[in-house]
């Protein structure tokens, strides 16, 4: 093999003595190392950035010590994702055979935005796809493509209903329009906030969006729904698309699919899905029902890099009307245009991203190395922890969940069996947010919040790989201790009732 000249890569031999390095540490750091740090970073605002030169060096240096510089100053900066105490938000498990598919993905760098800049990376996105879409139990009408996120597969399905509604809307666009009424979207007030960005990218703007409110299990009132269509029909603006939540970010909640289906079909209004953490959920016996409607749907998105074991990033967007994305984005300059069109897909058509990474390679060996059982079997063993947690918190006086329990997410807070009838909601907050911070701050776990009627809220998930009872266990410890010295330094105001030993 010809040698590299002084100007070329770095010498074969370095490669190889630094990929053993960092493969070595990589299975350490997966086989227990990242328990080693704290899960949330302890650093404060700028610390990573004044650690690091202002300016690039003049000379190159040796990969050991850049590989030394990563472990000393950036990995304090880290927040663990893949630490089996991360339940916050919600938590992305790198697999091992994601990580090795990354590793791949980075060596080949394919750009697989013609079918002929990589048949490969083209094909096997339909074929992963097309077992994901299988598993999830969606009929073959859906076709597939892979996004970076589920932001990005909300964006497109809201781009393909404004296609499908507005005419000419591609070359002629919304402004100035004097022969098209306002039109409008509609989801619930706890979908996820980028439906918004969505609206405000497309030039649809936040008044376009009217967010419906929930029932008391924080779904979607179907009622007010049909409410918000009609009168918006009444008052002459053109409803473009629905967007359901399937496991909404905050609670969880799955709104009523079937009934908003039974709506946008009998006025043909565009149906997205929004499936992108509970999905995977589906693929479930026990838990199929949670997709009950969405094979009526236009859209649907599902993401397996938040609880499908494939690192970030990877959303897989499903359309049953492709061809009306196509139609909003398909452009194809002299420089790009190849004999194969028209034969094959080329994945530039479907985005509106023209360099498109070889992401479906993770998602295949993933699948592939963990089986349709073997994923099965573990998302079933989240949700047992998930409730196992629940469990734990019901039968402590000094909490209440806030929230049906939802897969393997439970909404809580703390609320002291000695606390004053009538204690200030602000400062039963403040209690809670307080909770949180002692609780994250011991560096063991990660757990995050929201709001539900107005109420602070804590938010505990399950989704890693490594993550196993103790750790859950040590999560309501760590809740009940936290709570213990709260409730002693606030001993002067009032104090908890003393709790009988174990």
């Amino acid at each position: 093999m010809q040698q590299p000249t002084p100007l070329g890569d770095m010498d074969n031999e370095s490669f190889r003595r630094s990929a053993h390095r960092l493969v070595d540490w990589i299975a350490r750091y997966l086989d227990g190392g990242a328990d080693s740090y704290p899960v949330l970073s302890r650093v404060r605002p700028g610390e990573i950035q004044a650690s690091l030169p202002a300016a690039a060096p003049a000379h190159g240096r040796p990969m050991p010590e850049i590989l030394d510089d990563f472990e000393r100053l950036l990995m304090p900066g880290l927040t663990h994702w893949n630490h089996p105490g991360f339940m916050a938000y919600f938590n992305s498990s790198a697999s091992g055979p994601g990580v090795l598919a990354e590793l791949l993905t980075a060596a080949l760098n394919q750009q697989a935005m013609l079918w002929r800049t990589s048949p490969a990376a083209t094909e096997l996105e339909a074929v992963a796809l097309g077992w994901l879409r299988d598993l999830l139990g969606l009929p073959p009408a859906f076709d597939g493509v892979i996004f970076d996120g589920g932001s990005s597969s909300n964006l497109h399905a809201l781009l393909a209903a404004r296609q499908a509604a507005v005419a000419e809307v591609r070359t002629r666009g919304l402004l100035a329009r004097g022969d098209l009424p306002p039109v409008r979207v509609y989801c619930s007030e706890h979908a996820h906030s980028s439906v918004d960005k969505a609206a405000i990218v497309l030039g649809l703007g936040q008044e376009a969006l009217r967010k419906i409110p929930a029932d008391d299990r924080y779904r979607m009132r179907t009622d007010a729904l049909a409410e918000a269509i009609g009168d918006d029909e009444a008052a002459g603006v053109l409803p473009i698309a629905v967007v359901a939540t399937v496991g909404t970010t905050s609670s969880g909640s799955i709104d009523p699919v079937p009934a908003v289906a039974d709506l946008c079909g009998a006025r043909r209004i565009w149906l997205h899905v929004d499936a992108s953490w509970a999905g995977p959920a589906a693929m479930l016996p026990e838990e199929a029902a949670i997709f009950d409607g969405v094979e009526r749907a236009d859209s649907v998105v599902v993401n397996p890099h938040k609880w499908l074991f494939t690192p970030l990033d990877l959303s897989a967007f499903y359309c049953r009307r492709m061809e009306v994305l196509e139609a909003a984005l398909a452009l194809t300059p002299e420089y790009l245009a190849t004999k194969e069109a028209g034969a094959a897909r080329n994945l530039m058509d479907t985005g509106i991203a023209l360099g498109r990474r070889f992401r479906a390679l993770k998602l295949w060996m993933v699948m592939s190395s963990f089986g349709a059982d073997g994923l099965r079997a573990r998302i079933r063993e989240h949700i047992r922890l998930t409730d196992g947690f629940a469990s734990q918190l019901r039968a402590d006086p000094d909490f209440e969940l806030l929230a049906p329990v939802s897969l393997a997410l439970v909404c809580f807070r703390a609320v002291p069996s000695g606390c004053p009838a009538g204690m200030p909601a602000a400062e039963l907050d403040e209690l809670n947010a307080a909770l949180l911070e002692r609780v994250n701050a011991g560096g063991e776990v990660y757990l995050s919040h929201t709001r539900l009627g107005g109420r602070y809220t804590l938010r505990l998930v399950v989704g890693h790989l490594r993550t196993s009872e103790m750790h859950v266990r040590s999560a309501h410890e760590l809740l009940r201790r936290g709570l213990d010295e709260l409730l002693e330094v606030r001993s002067g105001t009032w104090r908890a009732p003393a709790r009988p030993s174990d």
